[in-house]
């Protein structure tokens, strides 16, 4: 398997369960029973919980895309160090953005999702540069 495919997989499988911590705060604040239901008051989750939510929903904003390039280069037969050493990035990225999100890490935040950004912008210019 490609580098670039390996750590697509990784940073989707990472992505699909950024939501346990926060479902599981969920319970614990709320009750398993509230928690699977629908409460008209519910009590709001931890405030880590909140932010991690925010931080799911952005890695599976970003998955779209980082993932669009990755296969897209794939299928054009595109793959280089550059590539490959990009999607790692991404990747480490994406789990010190979930982490320094959750934990109200700012500038650690920020930065992390630059450099995520950045690679990306790799990889599309190693697609449209060819």
């Amino acid at each position: 398997m490609k580098t670039e495919l390996f750590y697509l997989a990784l940073v989707t499988a990472f992505t699909g369960l950024l939501w346990i911590p926060y479902i599981l705060d969920r319970v614990a604040v709320r009750g398993l029973v509230n928690s699977v239901g629908y409460p008209e008051n519910p009590r709001p989750q931890s405030p880590w919980a909140q932010r991690l939510m925010k931080a799911h929903g952005n890695a599976v904003e970003n998955l779209v895309i980082f993932a669009a390039l990755v296969l897209v280069a794939q299928d054009a037969g595109i793959s280089n160090t550059a590539i490959a050493t990009s999607s790692m990035v991404y990747f480490w990225a994406r789990v010190v953005h979930a982490v320094s999100y959750t934990f109200a890490i700012a500038w650690v935040r920020t930065l992390s999702f630059t450099v995520g950004f950045l690679s990306q912008a790799c990889v599309a210019w190693h697609i449209l540069a060819r």
